[in-house]
């Protein structure tokens, strides 16, 4: 798929769900019925999606640098997969590392180090840190466990999110590539990067995509995007849900996985999330790869969609700006990024107090 870099920024309409509702408390004989947040205190009136760059085969990864520059991934099927920086300053995108070993996830941590999920398809299938001259550092590509998977290759690292006490939490699907499978499972995974110990943290959730975590940091959201495809000869059950996986005071001294998932949104048959972010308030935004209603949903932590922001291509991941643009919601969709300013700041996991 070809795109053609823009010379003018496009200026774009959004449309949203005016969903809300009503909580209903009852005092004695009384219910009050209390306002829930809905659409407009999310995207403010007026607001349009602002497409920046459109010269990607398929962006994904959206992160945001300590100094405000938007990083991304640009993940070609059949071509080396490579990252862009977008500064907001001048408008200007450029190539940051043109060999990112299919490079997908990204986040900054409390150091400023670039961390990437780098998956199959001839990439690294490791988690990474890429110096500041871009090029990668693999920090783990292999599971260290126990018994027969011990050493095996991680299937594909798709998302990460960096806990504020620094751990780092990553998915591994596979949804392309051809390298043989050493896994028979598909998981979330829990690094400690400052010591060299990590885990299986999951063992209820079959295809795991997106991950974030929420500003108390007491839940991990996970995207469950399974299609159904058959994995390592298994047999595997469509199932396309938003998860809440609470973070045990087991799964922070790494004497545990996390505890039992609960669902908070299913979608059916339909498209299924992609990429996540949070703002300051724990409400959820959703890349939803639906292609009836393609966008960015935003539900509250209990699962409730409250906005929904359009976007004219496939969603893949969104987040938030820093400083000035911490209002500023980023998304990679297609092969380009763009952006909306919204009215509740972004909640960054990886610098926050612990």
């Amino acid at each position: 798929m070809t795109h053609v870099l823009t010379r003018e920024t496009q200026r774009r309409r959004i449309t949203f769900t005016p969903s809300r509702r009503l909580a209903l408390t009852a005092y004695g004989l009384m219910l009050v019925a209390v306002p829930v947040v809905h659409a407009s205190d999310i995207v403010p009136k007026g607001a349009v999606v602002e497409e920046l760059w459109n010269d990607g085969e398929f962006t994904e990864g959206v992160a945001v640098a300590p100094d405000g520059t938007i990083y991304f991934s640009d993940i070609p099927a059949t071509e080396k997969g490579r990252i862009l920086k977008f500064d907001p300053a001048t408008g200007k995108t450029s190539v940051f590392c043109a060999d990112s070993g299919k490079s997908n996830g990204l986040m900054f941590d409390r150091e400023g180090r670039l961390i990437a999920a780098c998956g199959a398809n001839d990439g690294l299938r490791a988690i990474c840190e890429f110096t500041p001259y871009g090029k990668p550092k693999v920090l783990l590509d292999r599971y260290l466990g126990v018994g027969k998977f011990q050493g095996a290759a991680f299937n594909s690292p798709n998302d990460l999110v960096i806990h504020p006490d620094g751990t780092i939490y990553f998915t591994d699907p596979r949804y392309v590539g051809d390298e043989p499978l050493e896994l028979t499972f598909m998981s979330v995974f829990h690094f400690f990067p400052h010591r060299p110990y990590y885990q299986r943290a999951s063992h209820d959730i079959t295809k795991p995509n997106g991950i974030v975590c929420s500003p108390d940091g007491k839940t991990l959201y996970v995207a469950e995007n399974n299609d159904g495809s058959d994995f390592a000869g298994q047999k595997q059950h469509p199932r396309k849900q938003l998860l809440a996986c609470p973070i045990t005071a087991d799964t922070v001294t790494g004497n545990g996985p996390l505890g039992k998932s609960k669902v908070l949104v299913d979608f059916g048959d339909k498209g299924g999330i992609d990429g996540m972010t949070v703002d300051q308030q724990g409400n959820i935004y959703a890349a939803v790869r639906e292609p009836s209603r393609p966008g960015i949903v935003v539900f509250d932590p209990e699962g409730t969609e409250i906005a929904y922001i359009k976007t004219d291509e496939m969603p893949s991941n969104c987040c938030f700006g820093r400083g000035d643009e911490l209002k500023t919601l980023y998304i990679t969709a297609g092969g380009g990024l763009s952006r909306i300013p919204l009215s509740i700041p972004g909640f960054h996991p990886a610098t926050a107090q612990p």
